[in-house]
């Protein structure tokens, strides 16, 4: 992989295996949440025009969930990562926890939406949102009983898109922390970032479906292996 010394320019994939050390159930793994729901029952819009009792009340209890977590040794290095970087860089998380911002870290991108936040779909506007939503609480900014999760279901664009390219395209290293590789577009990034000339680190508890693209693979915790590696690239030269 390229000497440290020589990066600028970060780009950091974040996925559910950096929640996980804190209680944040993924999504795939045994014991799962779609263990206990179909994705086609609580992830989609067509899930939502069908059922939104449904929908909504599962997104209620992982928002309440959520509000009780910390965040982990794992979310704290790339915080501090965040503030003693000097160069450029973008911390992509397919996370809907508010874990990265916790810890203290500001450039941050959710590219899957946010679990604390409600969308209007009459006014388009996305407000702070803690509490439920499944007795149709009235939209802050326009008062439309128009308010859902603000998280990209399966089918929906995901946010972001055109700053992570051009962050990809930039970028002197890219890193992939505690995700599947089993998920597109994010799935992607690494093959994009390794063709425009970035050096590329996995930071996985096993091997993702996209090992190969990586320049190399360190596996463990990521409460291990992150905070190791922040100190490993922050060291002084």
């Amino acid at each position: 992989m390229r000497d440290m010394g020589t990066i600028r320019n970060i780009v950091i994939l974040t996925g559910a295996g950096i929640s996980a050390e804190s209680g944040i159930d993924t999504f795939r793994a045994e014991g799962g949440l779609w263990e206990q729901h179909r994705i086609e029952d609580v992830a989609t819009p067509e899930a939502f025009e069908r059922d939104p009792d449904l929908v909504l009340r599962f997104y209620d209890m992982r928002r309440e969930s959520i509000q009780t977590k910390e965040p982990n040794a794992a979310h704290l290095a790339l915080a501090r990562l965040d503030r003693e970087w000097a160069g450029e860089l973008l911390i992509v998380t397919q996370n809907v926890d508010d874990l990265h911002e916790r810890a203290g870290a500001q450039r941050v991108l959710h590219m899957h939406g946010e679990h604390l936040n409600a969308w209007c779909t009459d006014c388009d506007a996305r407000s702070r949102w803690t509490g439920p939503l499944k007795q149709r609480p009235a939209c802050p900014g326009c008062g439309a009983r128009a308010l859902r999760p603000d998280v990209v279901w399966f089918g929906e664009m995901p946010y972001g898109m055109d700053k992570i390219y051009s962050a990809l395209r930039t970028a002197d290293l890219f890193v992939s922390i505690g995700t599947s590789g089993a998920v597109y577009p994010a799935a992607g990034f690494v093959r994009d970032a390794r063709e425009l000339g970035a050096a590329t680190l996995e930071l996985n508890l096993e091997r993702s479906q996209g090992s190969g693209w990586f320049d190399e693979s360190r596996l463990g915790q990521a409460s291990e292996l992150v905070p190791a590696w922040v100190d490993e690239l922050l060291a002084p030269r």
